[in-house]
């Protein structure tokens, strides 16, 4: 793969070469080439070629569903390469599966636990920005979904981006059901609160998802950024530096 650094820029494929531009890194170029598809489909050479593939689409949409699932969260706190980020780690998921053959493989078997701690957005992690203590809680029979964040002073508790004044917490929590590709997910945030020296009482941010749900169980936390002017508070830089990170999960 190569860039195109010309003032022209081409697309579409001459002499063997295709032009094209992506969204994260511009204009770029490739000989064309590969094996044809019907041999890679066909071909018992191609059969490891034909499992992987298999295994990676259940990965990849596995976290579309995810993404979906958090997406009101996800609005303000996602970089752009959060999906082929999370697909990475979805395979991690599949391959941790001890007990379905290979290219069978699916999150299901897998470990979704591996997911734990990951970030949403790279340029604001949640790990690096919130500071305050936090317990996080999932409860299948009652279905709650809970974080604790004793009292804590935000100037102590929170590494904010330059230019921030206030803050929110957030919480998303869902219930995914990866065969048939239906979830349910809830929210819930705190009042904006002044990035001051003031200490703030001590918060419970919880939702109720179904009792007794026989799908994995996710439970996302989130710091969302605000700069008031004239009294009145706007997202921070479009939400570039919002964190938002997986802090609890129940498999199945």
């Amino acid at each position: 793969m190569a860039r195109q650094t010309g003032i022209i820029k081409l697309r579409g494929t001459l002499g063997g070469i295709t032009f094209y531009r992506t969204s994260q890194d511009g204009d770029l170029a490739r000989e064309k080439g590969g094996v044809d598809a019907t041999r890679i489909a066909t071909d018992p050479a191609f059969a490891r070629t034909r499992e992987n593939g298999a295994e990676f689409g259940r990965a990849g949409a596995a976290g579309k569903l995810l993404r979906k699932a958090l997406r009101n969260l996800l609005q303000n706190a996602a970089d752009r390469r959060v999906t082929s980020r999370l697909t990475q780690e979805m395979v991690k998921v599949v391959k941790a599966d001890a007990t379905s053959e290979r290219g069978l493989r699916n999150v299901l078997d897998g470990e979704l636990e591996l997911l734990t701690g990951f970030e949403f957005n790279i340029n604001g992690k949640l790990s690096t920005t919130l500071f305050a203590a936090y317990v996080a809680t999932l409860d299948r029979v009652t279905g709650e979904a809970k974080v604790t964040i004793p009292a804590f002073t935000p100037t102590l508790g929170i590494a904010a981006p330059a230019g921030a004044t206030h803050f929110k917490i957030n919480i998303a929590a869902a219930a995914i059901d990866f065969e048939l590709g239906t979830i349910e997910s809830l929210t819930d945030s705190t009042d904006v609160e002044e990035l001051s020296n003031v200490a703030l009482a001590a918060q419970d941010l919880s939702v109720n998802l179904p009792v007794n749900s026989t799908h994995p169980l996710f439970l996302a936390l989130g710091i969302e950024f605000f700069q008031e002017v004239n009294g009145q508070n706007y997202s921070l830089r479009n939400g570039a530096y919002n964190g938002l990170a997986l802090v609890k999960i129940l498999g199945v």
